[in-house]
């Protein structure tokens, strides 16, 4: 950084590979994508094309897989700009995978002669240099690999490597350890917890907001402050140091006191859903216009704990990080800590000794909420937080993932909230062909506290002792905030279909097959994952890694739309199925 201080890359040295999301990342100096040929994210049908310019092959079963390139746009200077090839699908857990580069042009069309040192492997040359010839057989296997794949080893081949992917252990091993651990020790009873506060008759929606405190088993050192870190004391895996206190926050509508049979006088017992609030936000979202809507109209209680690790809390060890990266498994090990603190919560939703037993959450002596199934609901961050919840939740089966996505390491720099971020990060890393690197570094990390870590197994393959899940993504048509297509790698990885027509003819004209293999719903009612695209008239985000710009952010349209609400409801319920209130047309909402 500015400081002289490197990354200190102890943490990283625990992985056992790269993200599976990595963003595959070399520098061709002069390369111009379309004068070679290069798929971007237009056009990912012709990354698996047999002369494709950049082939990527999983070595591990020889399968070619589909990717979009794109040259960094967030450079002022093409002397900077570094060649990004990211996965259109997650990459698979433990595999190894050889990148091909061929047939490179620049912008007058002239070939880009490749390298010395790749020359020398490629063409058989010995260079007498002992660390060069050291690592000859190595890419004697990757030319190997890459012959297989019909990928010559002539003079058109720029420029060829392997890597190999993080181990679904390796991954997931840390949040398994800690939700296993505490749940054990939970056995059969309710977490603690106390009610600090109640306020009736809230508004028309909600009839008491419901403040308090819940005891999670702590994984941090110290109280599990913001920086702190995962308690090794000389094990493996994190250990527990005592007890964390988390916050939460719940609504009560008022549809769960009013009376289901106005002769009997009995009060319809709610819904329970866990909601999961935005970027470095805090559980007081749940009372938001449209929670609180949803909440009524459909007859919820909602609960709201803080994502420590990425709450307002959160927010002055976040300007530590982008000024100095080391500190970031600050930010990856409390991340797991709050989903395990969502985890606690859920169950004391749904407990009979938990909440129900308070009369905050009763009526006359009966409980206002039904404890028979727990759901998950969130938005922005809530949404992606919500996909490793969903992947390791052993207490909720059925997750909405509200303007969700998932790899921040691609998400970041096509979302407006970086412009703030970034007036710390590019200062304090003033190379500036190093940022968008440092970055995916950051996701080798960031995989073990957020979906894209887990999103192999967040509806079908289940993680150990963890049952399957359906989920429900809604995106927002040119989301300021999420990228669009980071939801649609996230579609294509945990097998979502899609509901068709997506978007009216004419909003993606420069795709030539959008939402690419991702399979349309083929009737309703959908029994299975989907994800549902919300247009509000704004335009397609930018094909490269920029952030929209225009008059408005279409980020809040979806979650405050009645149509929207009413196919989460219908979701959210034990056997819920996906319907289509759009009516056979693409699914519009107004502004918000």
């Amino acid at each position: 950084n500015d400081k002289g201080i490197q990354v200190d890359p102890t943490e990283w040295n625990r992985n056992d590979g790269f993200s599976p999301g990595s963003a595959i990342a070399t520098f061709v100096p002069g390369v111009d994508l379309a004068k070679s040929g290069i798929a971007q994210l237009t056009d990912i049908a012709a990354s698996l094309d047999a002369d494709a310019p950049v082939v990527l092959l999983d070595a591990t079963t020889g399968q070619r897989w589909p990717y979009w390139a794109e040259l960094d746009a967030s450079v002022p200077s093409d002397d900077d700009r570094v060649l990004y090839v990211r996965p259109a699908v997650n990459l698979k857990e433990g595999h190894r995978y050889v990148v091909g580069l061929r047939n490179l042009k620049d912008s007058s069309g002239t070939a880009i002669e490749a390298g010395a040192v790749f020359r020398a492997y490629r063409d058989d040359l010995n260079t007498h240099v002992p660390e060069i010839e050291a690592r000859r057989a190595r890419y004697e296997q990757v030319l190997r690999d890459l012959g297989g794949a019909g990928v010559r080893r002539d003079q058109t081949l720029f420029l060829a490597w392997d890597f190999t992917v993080a181990s679904e252990r390796n991954l997931t091993e840390r949040l398994l350890h800690i939700r296993d651990d505490a749940f054990a020790a939970l056995g059969s009873a309710s977490p603690a917890f106390t009610v600090t506060e109640v306020l009736e008759n809230v508004d028309e929606f909600v009839a008491r907001r419901v403040k308090g405190t819940f005891s999670v088993p702590n994984y941090l050192t110290g109280s599990g402050e913001p920086g702190s870190r995962f308690n090794y004391a000389g094990a493996d895996l994190p250990q527990r140091n005592g007890t964390f206190t988390a916050p939460f926050e719940c609504i009560v509508p008022r549809v769960a006191i009013a009376s289901s049979d106005p002769n009997a006088g009995v009060p319809a017992p709610a819904r329970p859903s866990l909601y999961g609030h935005g970027l470095l936000g805090s559980n007081d979202e749940v009372e938001a216009g449209n929670v609180r809507r949803m909440a009524n109209e459909h007859d919820f209680v909602f609960c709201a704990t803080k994502w420590a690790g990425m709450s307002e809390d959160d927010i002055a060890n976040a300007a530590a990080i982008l000024q100095d990266l080391s500190k970031f498994p600050t930010l990856a090990d409390r991340l797991q800590q709050g989903v395990l603190n969502t985890l606690f919560l859920g169950r004391l939703m749904i407990h009979p000794g938990g909440l129900s037993t308070h009369p905050a959450f009763q009526n006359s002596g009966a409980p206002l909420i039904d404890t028979t199934e727990l759901y998950y609901d969130g938005n922005s961050q809530g949404g992606i937080m919500g996909g490793i919840t969903t992947a390791v939740s052993i207490d909720f089966t059925r997750a909405v993932l509200g303007v969700t996505g998932m790899n921040y390491s691609t998400l970041l720099q096509r979302s407006v909230d970086w412009e703030t971020y970034r007036l710390i990060y590019d200062p304090s890393y003033p190379e500036v062909i190093e940022r968008g690197i440092g970055l995916s570094l950051l996701q080798m990390l960031w995989d073990r506290g957020e979906a894209n870590g887990y999103a192999l197994h967040m509806t079908s393959d289940p993680l150990p002792n963890t049952p399957a899940h359906e989920v429900l993504m809604h995106v927002a048509f040119g989301d300021w905030q999420v990228s669009n297509a980071t939801a649609e790698v996230e579609a294509r990885t945990i097998g979502a279909s899609i509901h068709t027509p997506t978007v009216a003819d004419g909003r993606l004209p420069t795709y030539v097959t959008p939402y690419w293999n991702i399979p349309a719903i083929p009737s309703y009612p959908f029994d299975g994952s989907a994800m549902v695209v919300w247009d509000s008239g704004l335009p397609p985000e930018p094909t490269v890694n920029l952030a929209p710009t225009g008059a408005r952010d279409s980020h809040e349209d979806p979650r405050n739309s009645p149509l929207a609400r009413q196919q989460k409801s219908e979701f959210l319920r034990p056997n819920g199925v996906v319907i289509d209130p759009c009516g056979g047309l693409a699914c519009t909402a107004p502004p918000a």
